[in-house]
């Protein structure tokens, strides 16, 4: 029978083919992600994986701070400390070689003109030239504080010494080793007054802030969730939430690590910045270039690595260290140390790890020792991951003295000791700003505001102080 009838409209015909067989065929088989969209409406569910995949592992990458320094309250706007000078006294200049007057004289460290402290009859041991030789002050701080005269031991003026010319400016570098006096004479003229330095630093404020409406609150996601904080379940505005508070952690560190001071001449824009932990040693500590290069010949590495021993020598630094590396220069120390005698730890104390090999291997930390010196590395994700520093590159790693230092805490009443790296909060009796959070809004159980929705509020304000900086150490690449 021939029929002319025909059905049209959004209700006729059928989603799928059906097929004479019970097979899946292109034809009655519909892709959830296929060209028309994702669609429930469709016989054959597909295959669903709740969990939420954590394809990038942990991704946090804080921690650094709480393994090598500490936070402490503070009430002021403004934290300031002071740093001992060298003991002993020496000095660069330039010298007269006929008379032994030395003037510009600098300081060893910063290399700037400076006041010098040396008193008539002191003597000191010099070298001009690469010719060291002893010497006596015949004049000094009493008659001027620029300049000061010696003559040498060995002969009438230090240009009669072999190997020294007669000709004025010629660069000497000297130090104090005691003194001399002939019999009846009065004593020493003047006195040597401890030098110190003074530091300071400032908190910055650092902000964060999540918001969810209230009808995505009451929305059921079909993938499970996770994350860092340990949270789980099938709301997604909890795994927003938690990403949130995650990262906001993270940046409490890394603003520890990355901050600046501004200029405030350059862009009245720009709040005042802080000094950073990258910042403080730049500027008053040691900055190794290349230290890690992968073209050393392996006979050389070590050699080089001592270099940097010799440094800490100069800086008279503590014995234990840390060494928090990216993944080249951690590979660099392995192929370092593999020609060496494989029980190379024999010597180490992990006085910084309680005493314990065991605690220092669960904390992820190797060590080794050179010289007189004991080292802990181990790799820095801060460095690898390439959401932060492994997407920039430019720096290798960073070693922490494991040291610390004893100040009087004007809030306790009491003497304390320190790391040479800890951050300060501000906090009070009635507000503690390590690290606030609220909620806001009318979502969640919050009744603040007449907002159909529920916002999360982060705050901090902190700083970090880097004491005795001239023990940390800086690889650039």
């Amino acid at each position: 029978m021939a029929t002319n009838v025909s059905f049209s409209g959004p209700a006729a015909g059928s989603i799928v083919s059906p097929s004479a067989i019970k097979a899946t065929l292109a034809s009655n088989y519909l892709n959830f992600h296929g060209s028309g969209g994702g669609n429930w409406s469709q016989q054959y569910l597909p295959e669903l994986y709740e969990q939420e995949v954590e394809r990038y592992g942990n991704r946090t990458v804080s921690s650094f701070l709480r393994m090598v320094g500490a936070e402490m309250p503070m009430a002021s706007d403004q934290v300031i400390w002071s740093e001992q000078g060298r003991l002993h006294l020496a000095y660069n200049g330039q010298i007269k070689t006929e008379t032994g007057e030395i003037d510009v004289i600098t300081g060893i460290d910063s290399g700037a003109t400076e006041a010098h402290a040396v008193r008539k009859g002191a003597t000191v041991v010099a070298v001009v030239n690469n010719v060291v030789f002893k010497a006596y002050v015949t004049a000094g701080i009493e008659t001027a504080t620029d300049a000061l005269t010696i003559k040498p031991y060995g002969a009438e003026n230090v240009d009669d010494i072999s190997g020294i010319t007669a000709s004025d400016n010629q660069v000497i570098k000297f130090f104090v080793y005691g003194s001399e006096f002939t019999k009846g004479t009065a004593s020493m003229t003047d006195a040597v007054e401890p030098s110190f330095k003074s530091f300071t630093n400032k908190p910055l404020i650092i902000k964060d802030h999540y918001e969810v409406n209230g009808s995505d609150t009451a929305q059921i996601g079909w993938v499970e969730v996770s994350g860092e904080s340990g949270q789980s379940g099938y709301l997604w505005y909890l795994k927003a939430e938690g990403d949130t508070r995650v990262r906001y952690e993270d940046y409490l560190e890394m603003v520890m690590l990355e901050a600046e001071k501004s200029v405030s001449t350059a862009n009245a824009a720009v709040p005042d910045g802080s000094e950073g932990l990258f910042s403080a040693i730049e500027s008053r500590g040691i900055v190794a270039s290349n230290q890690f290069d992968a073209s050393t010949p392996a006979a050389d590495k070590l050699p080089e690595f001592d270099l940097l021993l010799k440094e800490l020598d100069k800086q008279g630094s503590i014995e234990e260290n840390m060494l928090f590396l990216d993944r080249d220069a951690n590979l660099y120390f392995d192929d370092m140390l593999a020609g060496l005698n494989p029980n190379i730890t024999g010597g180490l104390s992990y006085g910084v790890f309680e005493n314990s090999e065991d605690m220092a291997l669960n904390l992820g930390f190797s060590g080794f020792r050179r010289g007189s010196y004991d080292f802990y590395k181990s790799d820095w994700k801060y460095l690898n991951d390439k959401s932060t520093r492994g997407l920039i590159g430019g720096l290798s790693g960073i070693m922490i003295p494991a040291g610390t230092s004893s100040v009087y805490d004007q809030q306790l009443g009491k003497n304390v000791r320190r790391p040479f790296l800890h951050v300060r909060y501000r906090a009070s009796e009635t507000d503690d700003r390590r690290m606030k959070s609220w909620i806001t809004g009318s979502v969640g159980g919050a009744s603040t505001t007449g907002d159909d929705k529920m916002e999360v509020h982060y705050l901090s304000e902190r700083c970090l102080v880097v004491q005795a900086a001239n023990n940390f150490v800086l690889f650039n690449s």
